[in-house]
């Protein structure tokens, strides 16, 4: 992966990092014992059940079951990705986020003074507002109050053709940073001097858009007359990618109510006017129609996300793109839906009109996205006869490829065949193999087993050996340095152990023996993306009653210790029953008296 945070930076970060603090700086924790607790940040309670643990850097509530390090507090918190979150703890530390180079296409790094600039321009463009009446006037007339403009850094660029590029453009250095960030556009020969430039906005309200930290990484402006275009936008640029940004995104995420859903419009000026009624979980694309990556960073926040549209022609175009864009993102446990305003309405005004209740109301006609792919389909196909299921068959193919395997794309089949009157047996041999499909589906069976197997040996009780597996990952947890106790051999016994789970202990095993951990959070963020990373994440919110390391080291012997002896156990309790039930042959009671002699006290 192009980019990727080397994962030697992630362990010190995270090394270096203090949960309680972190935590302690949102959520007011009270000490007790050796850990702190809390009220649970992530679902309401009246008595504590949100514990933070110094020792393992780990949090878990034994409410909800919300549990993680310092990483996943700031992504399920402050609802970052994990990136993100990264970014954020790196900020706070004074440190600098480094990123592998070495792979084909890295992105270079951006710049500080990109970042510091946009902030002065958004600075001004505040000034601006607040000394121009007619900017001013509009703002009013559009019903935008002072604590929405504040709340969304609005502001006004002067009516002039190089106000920014006098203010901030007084180097070619300088002049290079403001082409950069899409400020200001180069003049073509013969336009005049000015250094061969003109500010790009001009006239216009300022909607500054912001990344997940608040840095403002672009513009959207507002024409305040009439005029072409109504709306402009920055450019592509070091700091922004409309294709992957959604404006009001970070003012949602600084909402502490609990969030359980994402509405999208079209517009700066529907986002701004929803967050003033009261809707503060409203995001808008940027000029362009939502994208996969939009709707990736909308579930890593939320399950639910409701499109918004105008109910004209335009407004239907945008709303099928959307949906072709967001079939890859259809899985179970997610829902999207779309809702169509009346004609020659927008979110603007119709919250305007009714307030919040009334608009919020309109949710329960928004279409799911099974029924609006269906209804769409069937504004121009006539299924009364053959020609005409062949024909919504053909047109709804691609679609269903483009799902996921899983329940969703199973119950979108069903709701399809039931349309025309077949089976979904039927429908299916009447579509025919998907390709696409097909090798998702053999991806997620390869993905299976590591998880399965994990999930056996948490409880597999075949003479406590499933037990025992659990025992020393659990050891391992809590005492990753416990992993340096094993010599060489002690470890390569366990190549001939085969029991549920093994595979995953042996792996943790190597990986701490190769590169140790410090601390319970920096193993398992090494493990974060590793199928069997959430199960190790819940073992880790168990209690351990080891004292210290050193005990730990023991206990980590004795459990690998007795899984290696595990087959030669095995063997001998089949061997005692068979003498017990019908008896042995020469060769066998021979066996028999070997492994009698070879085991010692404690190990069955």
């Amino acid at each position: 992966m192009a980019g990727r945070i080397p994962q030697t930076f992630i362990d010190d970060l995270v090394g270096r990092a203090d949960i309680v603090e972190i935590i302690g700086a949102r959520v007011p924790l009270k000490k007790s014992g050796r850990e702190y607790r809390a009220c649970c940040p992530f679902h309401d309670e009246k008595t504590p059940s949100f514990w933070v643990s110094p020792a393992k850097q780990f949090y878990h509530c034994f409410g909800c079951s919300a549990h993680g390090t310092v990483v996943s507090f700031l992504m399920n918190f402050d609802r970052l990705s994990f990136v993100e979150a990264i970014e954020d703890l790196a900020a706070r530390m004074g440190v600098e986020v480094p990123r592998d180079q070495s792979a084909v296409g890295a992105p270079a790094p951006v710049s500080d003074d990109l970042y510091s600039l946009m902030s002065k321009v958004a600075t001004f463009y505040g000034e601006q507002l607040a000394a121009n009446e007619r900017a001013r006037s509009y703002a009013a007339k559009r019903g935008l109050d002072h604590n929405t403009l504040t709340q969304f850094a609005v502001g006004y660029a002067p009516d002039s053709w190089n106000e920014v590029l006098k203010r901030f453009g007084a180097s070619d250095a300088s002049r290079a940073k403001l082409m950069e960030t899409g400020l200001i556009i180069e003049r073509e020969k013969g336009q005049g001097d000015n250094h061969g430039h003109y500010d790009r906005f001009r006239d216009r309200l300022m909607f500054p858009i912001r990344d997940a930290r608040g840095r403002v990484i672009g513009f959207g402006g507002r024409v305040l007359d009439q005029g072409e275009p109504k709306y402009l936008n920055s450019p592509e640029t070091p700091l922004f990618h409309k294709g992957r940004e959604l404006y009001g995104l970070f003012e949602v995420r600084q909402q502490r109510a609990p969030l359980t859903r994402l509405i999208v419009v079209e517009g700066y000026m529907d986002v701004v006017r929803l967050h003033q009624s009261g809707i503060h979980y409203a995001v808008a694309t940027l000029g362009t129609a939502t994208t996969p990556e939009h709707l990736k960073r909308a579930f890593r926040v939320v399950s639910e996300i409701i499109f918004c549209f105008d109910g004209d022609r335009a407004g239907r175009a945008a709303a099928w793109r959307a949906l072709q864009n967001a079939l890859p993102e259809a899985t179970a446990g997610r829902e999207l839906k779309f809702l169509f305003l009346p004609d020659k309405e927008d979110p603007d005004s119709l919250v305007g009109k009714e307030g919040r209740a009334a608009f919020e109301a309109r949710y329960a006609a928004a279409l799911p996205l099974s029924e609006y792919l269906v209804s769409h389909l069937l504004e121009d196909i006539d299924i009364s006869h053959a020609d005409g299921k062949a024909r919504f068959v053909a047109e709804a193919r691609p679609l269903l490829e483009r799902v996921p395997p899983g329940p969703y794309r199973e119950l979108l089949l069903d709701r399809l065949a039931q349309v025309i009157g077949v089976s979904a047996e039927r429908f299916l041999a009447i579509v025919g193999p998907m390709n696409t499909a097909a090798r998702a589906a053999a991806k997620a069976a390869t993905d299976r087993p590591q998880t399965t197997q994990f999930e056996q040996g948490r409880t597999a009780r075949s003479a406590g050996r499933g037990g025992m597996v659990r025992q020393a990952v659990h050891t391992l947890l809590m005492f990753p340095a416990s992993a340096l106790r094993l010599a060489p051999a002690d470890r390569a016994a366990l190549d001939a152990v085969d029991e549920p789970g093994v595979d995953i202990l042996r792996e943790l095993l190597d990986s701490l023996q190769a590169h140790p951990a410090t601390s319970t959070a920096q193993l398992l963020e090494r493990w974060r993306d590793h199928p069997a990373g959430d199960r190790l994440a819940r073992l880790a919110a168990s209690e351990s009653i080891l004292p210290d390391e050193q005990a730990a080291g023991d206990e980590l012997l004795m459990a690998v210790q007795k899984l290696a002896q595990a087959p030669a156990g095995a063997e001998l309790d089949a061997l005692l029953a068979k003498e017990q039930q019908t008896g042995l042959g020469g060769p066998e009671r021979e066996r028999l008296l070997q492994l009698l002699r070879e085991a010692r006290p404690g190990t069955r």
